[in-house]
């Protein structure tokens, strides 16, 4: 049976404003052909499409989007830098933000002499200062009110004719029900008092229309301010991008728009300049500042076949490179196209909310239309009955509910991002707080995964000589030994020896003559085999070394020189890392296929917990599963291929970013600059989010628990109802941002 193959997109969605259109917007592009899973988010305004790759039809998706009432801006179908750019940047420069406070302030200039003249009326001096016949100035308000209904305030009522041909409602039904029937009650009382006979001709509500649909607004420009910081992260990832790139054809050095860079051009890098995009360095030597993509502060040396990414600056050298990666698929544009997602992604506890919203605007029509039979035959007076039933609707609209979630996601995610975590989906995100148990790869997450030479241990010679003579054979030599042996010779100050003769035994180490002497470099087989006599304590210095490790013996004319202990050194920051999961009552545990001995030795350097050894690769998602059966909540770190089955396995799967592309792709949260830190750090952005996330629930329930009741009983005025409506959203958004100045 052939797998089908998916692909995701993200597409920028206008005109949502509350869960209903969310909820709206996902079963509309569900209905399309080869679509396998939507997920919308309210706060970014994107639609998270995953789509079978044979069988899926963009302009199909557009039309079933805008028949809901919504738009979709479609990106460019190409993997150039210019349609990455336009897709990434679009929902960002949204004109959402300018044409919203051009309506509220339009809707303000005219609701200040609605609002005046309403409340002036009612004091006598006020009245003898303006002469009018209440005839007169219910006219002047109805002049005054109809634009404001009509320009500004036409998107709630587009937007609920829409919802009513669809047989759904949202926030948007909501206001205009209420704003529509007291403009409706007040117009024909104005103009044709006599249908009501028994209302006095005073009591008109259009102060109440125009004052509740400039407020709505207000709250929805300060909250279209707030949203746009939300993503902040991203904004600050593109603008990493150089404008212009300088390209090297046929010689001469030509400046490029970095949209018009293409896969295989010369690019040429000054100091200061930033990297335009990914390549490999094929002339030159510099230290590139890398921080912005990993978080890691110490700058990186690169050389000739060196790979050098896009965002990332040059500092003190100048170098060519060939352009490998442009768009998607270029680092900075990969970790861009993944944070998106995983801020389009829904948590589990987001989805709570999406259900309960998907009932909530029915039921508040029905107790606003309950509330206003009620009042219609307890107090016998249209008119109070009427302005309960708008108060119902206003202080009920579910903004804050829709925004409670995916605010503090995104803010949060791209907090993460510019940490150097890259965490993959929501609900990673929403888990990660309850780990309990941290299972540890130890090679390349614990040590560094690459030998190195820990210890020299001469016999009867100069270390520095010793050096010096196995040097050139070394240098000759491509295993990871030998390179690791010419790194730390390459620190000393070596004498200029010649290689005379050179021969490499696989599996067994180097036979060569230096400056006339005959060497022997290897294990001790090979030494044995050429009947090299040593002692049990010059084969096993264990005294002087840390832990086991792997052992090269020196041999000069039949006679051992020396002991070269290879080991896989410890990151520097593993043991802060592992004393900071301990603080947050986090079980830690390493598993390797190391011998025991070894493992435990590293272990009690670091005060690990537990320490699982001589594993198999298959033997680590079995250790995976019997904590999991222990109703442990699991994340697993690690970095190799081996490590893929274990990383999807777990509750919470965590990838050091040097690690394979499988890895990569298995994990649900990249540790881009394998700092072990940051897998606490994970946790600890997890546990902000979630508790952010309840504390907005809260905000935006408490408004609704308190107000409807209070508008349902007619202790609520309706304009005072929509005051509190606005500054639920903004209030909602506001405390998410405060997650980007939290302290992680």
């Amino acid at each position: 049976m052939n797998k089908i193959e998916t692909k995701k997109i993200s597409l920028p969605i206008e005109g949502m404003t509350c869960a209903s259109c969310v909820a709206r917007v996902e079963k509309a592009i569900s209905k399309a052909p080869g679509v396998k899973n939507v997920s919308v988010n309210l706060a970014s305004e994107k639609a998270v499409i995953e789509l079978d790759e044979t069988n899926f039809d963009l302009e199909t998706i557009k039309e079933l989007v805008e028949d809901a009432g919504y738009k979709v801006n479609l990106p460019a179908q190409d993997n150039s830098e210019k349609s990455f750019l336009e897709s990434t940047t679009k929902s960002h420069t949204s004109n959402y933000e300018v044409e919203i406070r051009k309506d509220f302030l339009f809707s303000l200039l005219l609701t200040l002499p609605v609002f005046i003249l309403s409340m002036g009326m009612m004091w006598t001096d006020f009245r003898n200062l303006i002469p009018l016949t209440d005839e007169q100035l219910n006219k002047i308000l109805l002049i005054l009110t109809t634009p404001i209904v009509f320009i500004p305030g036409k998107r709630f009522y587009q937007i609920f004719w829409k919802n009513t041909l669809h047989l759904t409602a949202d926030m948007n039904s909501l206001v205009a029900i209420g704003t529509g029937s007291a403009f409706l009650y007040s117009l024909v009382l104005t103009l044709f008092p006599e249908i009501f006979p028994h209302q006095h001709i005073s009591h008109v509500y259009f102060d109440s229309t125009a004052v509740i649909i400039t407020l709505i607004l207000m709250g929805k420009w300060l909250e279209a301010r707030a949203k746009s910081k939300t993503n902040d992260a991203i904004k600050k990832l593109i603008a990493l991008r150089p404008e212009t790139a300088t390209v090297i054809v046929d010689g001469i050095e030509l400046e490029k728009k970095i949209e018009e860079l293409r896969i295989g051009d010369l690019v040429i890098v000054k100091p200061g300049d930033k990297i335009p995009a990914d390549g490999i360095i094929i002339k030159g030597y510099s230290i590139v500042d890398e921080s912005m993509l990993t978080g890691e502060s110490l700058p990186n040396e690169k050389s000739i076949n060196d790979k050098v990414f896009g965002g990332t600056i040059n500092q003190n050298g100048t170098f060519e490179f060939r352009v490998t990666a442009i768009g998607d698929n270029s680092v900075l544009g990969n970790i861009i196209r993944m944070v998106e997602e995983a801020q389009g992604s829904k948590a589990p506890i987001q989805k709570l909310a999406d259900k309960i919203a998907s009932v909530f605007v029915p039921v508040v029509i029905l107790i606003a239309l309950l509330s206003f039979t009620f009042w219609l035959i307890y107090s016998d007076n249209f008119s109070i009955a009427l302005m309960n039933f708008v108060a119902v609707l206003i202080i009920a609209c579910p903004c804050a509910l829709g925004l409670a979630t995916p605010t503090a996601l995104i803010v949060g995610l791209g907090k993460a991002a510019q940490k150097g975590i890259l965490i993959k989906n929501a609900e990673s995100l929403e888990l990660a707080h309850k780990v309990n148990v941290v299972l540890l790869d130890k090679t390349g997450t614990i040590t560094e995964g690459v030998p190195q030479v820990s210890k020299i241990i001469p016999i009867g010679a100069d270390e520095t000589e010793i050096l010096s003579l196995i040097y050139p054979a070394e240098k000759r030599s491509e295993h990871p030994i030998a390179k690791a042996i010419v790194n730390y010779a390459e620190k000393s100050e070596l004498k200029e020896y010649s290689l005379d003769e050179f021969e490499s035994r696989t599996g067994f180490g180097i036979k060569a003559k230096v400056e006339g002497k005959e060497l022997l470099i290897g294990n001790e087989k090979f030494m044995r085999e050429n009947n090299i006599a040593f002692t049990n304590a010059e084969i096993f210095p264990n005294s002087s070394i840390e832990f086991e490790p792997t052992l090269i013996y020196v041999s000069m004319n039949g006679k051992l020189i020396a002991t070269i202990s290879i080991a896989d050194k410890i990151k520097e920051d593993s043991k802060t890392a592992i004393d900071l999961l301990k603080r947050m009552n986090i079980k830690t545990v390493m598993l390797t296929g190391d011998s025991i001995k070894s493992a435990q030795a590293i272990a009690n350097q670091i005060a690990i917990d537990e320490v699982k050894a001589e594993l198999l690769p298959e033997e680590k998602l079995k250790i995976v599963e019997e904590y999991l059966n222990q109703n442990n909540i699991v994340a697993f770190v690690g970095d190799g291929i081996n490590d893929a089955p274990a990383l999807a396995k777990a509750h919470v799967g965590i990838a050091m970013g040097s690690g394979t592309d499988v890895a990569l792709e298995t994990a649900d949260i990249v540790l881009l600059n394998g700092n072990l830190m940051n897998v606490a750090r994970s946790f600890q952005i997890s546990k902000s989010v979630v508790r952010t996330i309840k504390q907005n629930l809260f905000w935006a329930f408490i408004y609704n628990v308190i107000g409807i009741p209070l508008a349902a009983l007619g202790l609520l005025n309706p304009m005072i109802a929509a005051l509190a409506m606005s500054f639920s959203s903004v209030s909602v958004v506001s405390n998410s941002l405060r997650l980007k100045r939290s302290k992680i």
